[in-house]
C-alpha cells in the first residue's frame, strides 16, 4: 500500500492538497506541528473518502525532524510514492530585526528539511512504478525581495535545487515538480508579520488555498517541472526577468518596507 506524505498538512495549501489527493483515493501521511488539527483532518478524510490516513506531529525547526519522519514510516511500514514538501514560513521586515536563530530556524524549515526528506525518501521513491516529489516554493523565488530577504532567498534555493534534481532524475520513474504560488489566502501574512501595505497589495492578487492546491496537484500528476500559479504572477515573473534588478528590488522594497 502506497501513501502520499505531505508536510505542513494542517492548514492552508497543505490541507487543501490533502483533501484533493484523498478525493483521488490516495492514502495519506500528514505531518505538521499541530496534533489536534492533524488528527481531526486525518479522521475526516478517512471517513469522507474511505482512504487510509495517519498523522505525525513534528516541529521542523528541531534537529533530526526529517529523520523522525523517516523512522516513523519505517516503524509503521508505510511506503510512499508521493512526497510533498509544503512546510515553510516567512519573516518580514529588516534583516537586523531578527536573531540569527530566527533566520536559521526559517532556513531549516524552508530548505534543510526539504532537502533531507528528498534525500531520505529518494531510494524508496525510485523503486515505485511512478513517483513524485512536489516542492512548494514561491513567486518570491524569482527575485531578491528587500524586507523578505532570507525568505525569498530560501525559495530561490528550493526552485534551483528542485530543477537540478529533476534534470538528474529525468530518465527515471520519479518526477520533481516545483510550484511557485503568489499571494494566497492562508495564514502566511500573519506568520510573516507583513506590514499593512504589503497585505493590501497581496489581497489584490490573492488566490484561495484550494485553487493553488489544485494547480499544484495537477502540475505534479502531469509531471511538470515548474509551475507559477495565476496568470498575473506569471506575468510578474516575466517582468522580473526583463527589468533591471535594481528597479525590481526598489519596487519590492516599497511594498515590504516598514517605512
Amino acid at each position: 500500500m502506497k501513501y502520499a506524505l505531505i508536510t505542513g498538512a494542517s492548514k492552508g495549501i497543505g490541507r487543501a492538497m490533502a483533501e484533493i489527493l484523498a478525493s483521488k483515493k490516495r492514502n495519506l501521511l500528514l505531518v505538521a506541528r499541530s496534533s489536534d488539527l492533524l488528527e481531526s483532518i486525518a479522521n475526516t478524510l478517512k471517513t469522507q473518502y474511505q482512504i487510509e490516513a495517519d498523522w505525525l506531529s513534528v516541529d521542523f525547526t528541531e534537529s533530526g525532524a526529517s529523520y523522525k519522519i523517516q523512522q516513523w514510516c519505517v516503524d509503521k511500514n508505510y511506503s510512499i510514492d508521493i512526497l510533498i514538501n509544503n512546510a515553510g514560513y516567512g519573516l518580514s521586515g529588516p534583516f537586523e530585526n531578527y536573531t540569527a536563530k530566527e533566520h536559521t530556524d526559517m532556513m531549516q524549515v524552508n530548505m534543510n528539511v526539504l532537502v533531507e526528506l528528498s534525500s531520505l525518501f529518494l531510494p524508496e521513491l525510485k523503486k515505485a512504478p511512478k513517483a513524485h516529489i512536489l516542492n512548494i516554493a514561491s513567486s518570491a523565488a524569482y527575485q531578491a525581495v528587500p524586507g523578505l530577504s532570507v525568505y525569498a532567498a530560501s525559495k530561490s534555493f528550493v526552485l534551483s535545487f528542485s530543477r537540478g534534481l529533476q534534470y538528474e532524475l529525468r530518465h527515471t520513474n520519479l518526477r520533481v515538480t516545483t510550484v511557485c504560488p503568489g499571494g494566497t489566502d492562508t495564514d502566511f501574512a500573519n506568520r510573516a508579520n507583513l506590514v499593512e501595505k504589503a497585505r493590501k497589495a497581496g489581497e489584490k492578487l490573492n488566490m484561495s488555498a484550494d485553487a493553488v492546491a489544485k494547480i499544484a496537484i495537477d502540475a505534479m500528476l502531469a509531471g511538470k517541472t515548474e509551475k507559477i500559479t495565476g496568470l498575473l504572477n506569471q506575468i510578474g515573473a516575466a517582468f522580473v526577468w526583463l527589468l533591471p534588478k535594481k528597479i525590481v528590488e526598489k519596487t519590492a522594497a516599497g511594498i515590504y518596507s516598514q517605512d
